[in-house]
Order: C-alpha cells, then sequence, then structure tokens
C-alpha cells in the first residue's frame, strides 16, 4: 500500500521543494517506486526535478483539475513526466495560479487532487506533494488527499509563530474532510547549528513540540551548494553527492522509510 505524503508550511523559503524533491529521489534510491505532484503554481519542483519550460507544458497538476470540474477526463499517465534520477513527475506551472476561482464553485472542491491521487496511487510506494506556500484551495486539496503531512521550518522564531496556524488547519481538515490524515513529523531545515540563536531555536521546537508531535532526528543543514540544485535542475545527490546535506537526506529517508515501524 502506498503512503501519500504532503510537504507543507505555509510560510515561504522553509525549504519545502527541496524537501520533496530530494526525498523523491532518496526513496527512489532505496529502490521505491516515487511519484512527485508539485502544487506550486511557481513550478519549482518541476524545474528543479530538470523539466523545463513548465509554461509551456499541456498537461499539468491545473489542467488535471480544469478537465475534473469539467467532467472531460483524460488518462492520468497523460500528465507523469519521467525524471533520470528515478522518479516520476506530475508536473506544475504558473496556470495554477488562478485555480482557486474555479474550485470554488466546483462540486466536491476539496477532492479534486484525491481523484488523481486515488487513480495512480496503487501504481508507486509513495507520492509526495509539494504545497504552495499558502492555505488556499489548492493546499486544502493536497492535505484531503494526503495520508501524512510533513512540516518543513527553519530554525527561526517568525517560523516558529507560523507553525501553530498550519497545526490548526491541519487539524481542521483531519475534522472535517480527511480522518486518516497525521503529522509524520517536522523536519528542522536550513539549519545553522553554530549560531546560539539557531540552537536555542532547535531546542525549542523540539521542547514545545516534540511531545506532541515527532520531530526528525536529523536536520538539514543550510548550504550553497543546497541551493545550486534548483538552477542545474538535480538533486542534492546528483549535485554534491558527499556533502552534508546529501548526507542529511540519506537519514531523513531512512526515517520516512521506518515511520510507523
Amino acid at each position: 500500500m502506498s503512503r501519500v505524503i504532503s510537504v507543507a508550511n505555509q510560510k515561504g523559503g522553509v525549504g519545502k521543494t527541496e524537501l520533496a524533491g530530494n526525498l523523491g529521489v532518496g526513496l527512489a534510491m532505496a529502490g521505491k517506486k516515487v511519484l512527485v505532484i508539485d502544487a506550486d503554481p511557481q513550478g519549482n519542483l518541476t524545474s528543479s526535478l530538470g523539466i523545463d519550460n513548465a509554461d509551456e507544458l499541456e498537461n499539468t497538476l491545473a489542467t488535471f483539475i480544469e478537465r475534473e470540474i469539467k467532467e472531460d477526463p483524460i488518462p492520468p499517465e497523460e500528465y507523469i513526466l519521467h525524471n533520470d534520477e528515478g522518479v516520476d513527475i506530475m508536473p506544475c506551472n504558473i496556470k495554477l495560479a488562478g485555480m482557486d476561482y474555479m474550485i470554488m464553485n466546483a462540486l466536491s472542491r476539496e477532492h479534486l487532487l484525491e481523484a488523481f491521487v486515488s487513480q495512480v496511487r496503487d501504481s508507486y510506494d509513495f507520492v509526495i506533494i509539494d504545497c504552495s506556500p499558502s492555505l488556499n484551495l489548492v493546499t486544502i486539496n493536497v492535505l484531503t488527499a494526503a495520508d501524512t503531512v510533513i512540516i518543513p521550518v527553519e530554525a527561526s522564531y517568525l517560523s516558529m509563530t507560523g507553525l501553530q496556524q498550519l497545526l490548526a488547519s491541519i487539524g481542521s481538515t483531519k475534522r472535517k474532510l480527511n480522518r486518516k490524515l497525521e503529522i509524520e513529523g517536522i523536519v528542522i531545515n536550513k539549519v545553522n547549528t553554530r549560531t546560539n540563536h539557531e540552537r536555542d531555536i532547535v531546542g525549542r521546537l523540539r521542547e514545545v513540540y516534540g511531545s506532541q508531535i515527532k520531530v526528525f532526528d536529523v536536520m538539514i543543514p543550510e548550504s550553497v551548494r543546497a541551493k545550486e540544485c534548483t538552477a542545474f535542475g538535480v538533486s542534492i545527490y546528483k549535485h554534491d553527492p558527499k556533502g552534508k546535506v546529501a548526507k542529511a537526506f540519506e537519514e531523513l529517508t531512512k526515517e520516512v522509510l521506518n515511520y510507523g515501524c
């Protein structure tokens, strides 16, 4: 049975796309069949996994939602592209930015993405969905389709203050739309533990949330090499395979594989 993981945080710049892409590739390297879905209209996950000219693609997440609303479906495989690092991709582009207006009046509007996921999930071990940095109707669709949520946060005060709002939204979605939804854990991302401030925030995160929610043991370090990956359209495993970020993602992948064990 596959697991559908959403990577969510309404705060921008916390490394959602980096986490979703590198976790997807890491799971593929571990022998798992993986689909990643880009649900951010910026299309950064799409480009970071080597898909060029995303705005010119004919079939994307926005296309699927539009066709689903109009009850004019095409086979799900028409939306799926293939990456040379071993993951499949449902791409996204700027067309998704205006979809909230169309979704708002749709029948079963929170379950549109779930219609796609339900068709493909038996073909994969993992489906990983990268959310946009907002709690809009597309993000609610992602949470409704997911089994679990991984929350990347920075070691910063502002990141901590926004976390409670996200947890409330996840809780509301669980109660009203998706009873099976669970929080898989918090990943502390882009960490520089050489500063006292960040060490204090890391300690505070583990203290405040660790008794209620899993905080992953591994932390993803801040790295210029990791930031370069998007420009090259490759994962950290290809760009800097022996670096500290690749090692951290290897450990994160192991923790994800052991979830529930």
